[in-house]
């Protein structure tokens, strides 16, 4: 990447994520909107053989009726290819995760495995859907509907034409992918998205702080979980105790769950395992322009949430990557892998340091300890590739695929740094 495009897109990734200016687009929607005396309305996009979508339509009712809002239901397709990669561990990972936080939140989990939802039950669950959606009875209908074809059970015989849900499931596309999304279980309001449960308790905030809350004293239908790092109450490590972490460093995800990741491994006596894989589109995995909008304004939340600084980035993609993993697998040798991983990844997403250039290396090296003749003499390695691939092997033996997951011992891995409250579920089992 040239200087001259380097320099562009930082700028632009400071000026879009900059807490100030999302402040400001919030204020001028709220305006405009008590201006024209529009009511504040809240899109939902539905994916029917979607189990995030299943658990959102089960929340649908208590949104309605907690704020003063206007709920506007849309049915979709599922998203394009090249926003879901993998598309069959992205189906078995989303039944087993969206289990997981039935459980969490006391909702219904999808109970049929993803391969056994014939697609004569989805047709059907989308011409019943669709005509609940036609009837204006959608948010009352929904839960049901869909529990009925995630349990097995048969639908309605009457419902919407095939060509009638044809044409609204692209109608509800082409409103998604205009206002800048590409998946199901989504929510969008004035200007932002917010996905699934785990993003709805900042949709929930923002139509607190609007005064659109009709009790305010209520709790959050989806509130936010979170690591906690409880006192171990006279319980003990055990010895051993692994916690590998996959990562990326052109992922800011992955940057935001380092911190925390270090902090339970700290806690709990467990071994952080840093398995760096190549990004996705080091991989030929492209990355359409909605994901990554998205990506860079929902990460700049979280981090703000977080308290960790974003958006003074530069992406690392490419040989930036390449030249970080040869330094981050030397200095795994000499004991300071971590050091290294979190020196880099705050230097590319939140310090402004262009690591293709060999001043941002040794910036970044010098932060984890170690001077520019062992970068020079690290970067003529090439050890590294070798491992990159054998931990994508074993990410992929897992039935993940993204960055960044997490595996306590040899327990089943986990997806995202919004699952880092699991994996302490799982550090605290271990404890004797």
């Amino acid at each position: 990447m040239s200087t001259l495009k380097t320099q562009i897109a930082r700028t632009f990734v400071r000026l879009y994520t900059h807490p100030g200016l999302r402040r400001l687009r919030r204020d001028r929607e709220t305006l405009v909107r008590k201006l024209t005396g529009r009511p504040a309305e809240v899109h939902y996009f539905h994916q029917t053989d979607d189990p995030y979508s299943h658990l959102c339509v089960q929340v649908l009712q208590g949104l309605a009726g907690a704020y003063d809002i206007r709920l506007t239901p849309h049915v979709v397709n599922p998203p394009q290819d090249s926003a879901a990669p993998e598309r069959m561990r992205l189906a078995h990972w989303s039944l087993r995760d969206a289990g997981t936080l039935a459980r969490a939140y006391g909702l219904q989990a999808p109970t049929n495995e993803a391969g056994n939802l014939l697609p004569t039950a989805v047709q059907a669950a989308e011409a019943a859907l669709t005509a609940a959606l036609d009837n204006g009875n959608f948010i009352a209908q929904a839960a049901a509907l869909s529990a009925g074809l995630w349990s097995g059970r048969a639908m309605p015989t009457q419902g919407a034409s095939a060509q009638r849900v044809a044409d609204c499931k692209a109608q509800g596309d082409a409103l998604r992918q205009r206002k800048g999304h590409y998946l199901g279980g989504t929510f969008y309001y004035g200007g932002e998205w917010y996905w699934g449960l785990d993003r709805l308790h900042y949709l929930e905030e923002r139509l607190r702080e609007e005064g659109l809350c009709r009790q305010n004293a209520s709790a959050l239908i989806a509130p936010v979980h979170e690591i906690t790092l409880t006192p171990l109450q006279g319980q003990r490590p055990v010895p051993g105790t692994t916690l590998d972490y996959f990562c990326s460093f052109r992922s800011p995800y992955t940057y935001l769950a380092l911190p925390r990741a270090r902090a339970l491994a700290a806690h709990y006596g467990a071994q952080l395992r840093v398995r760096f894989v190549l990004p996705m589109v080091m991989r030929g995995l492209p990355v359409p322009v909605e994901k990554r909008l998205y990506i860079v304004t929902d990460v700049a939340r979280e981090a703000q949430r977080l308290g960790l600084p974003f958006g003074n980035a530069v992406d690392p993609v490419g040989k930036p990557v390449e030249r970080g993993y040869a330094l981050l697998h030397r200095a795994m040798e000499a004991g300071k892998g971590v050091e290294f991983a979190a020196s880099f990844l705050q230097g590319v997403w939140a310090d402004g340091i262009d690591a293709g250039t060999d001043a941002g290396l040794n910036t970044i090296a010098a932060r984890a300890g170690f001077d520019a003749a062992w970068v020079q003499q690290g970067l003529r390695n090439t050890e590294w590739q070798a491992v990159a691939a054998a931990n994508r092997e074993e990410l992929l033996a897992l039935d993940l695929w993204g960055v960044p997951s997490f595996r306590v011992n040899d327990l089943a891995g986990h997806w995202g740094q919004d699952r880092l409250w699991v994996i302490e579920q799982e550090l605290r089992n271990t404890l004797r």
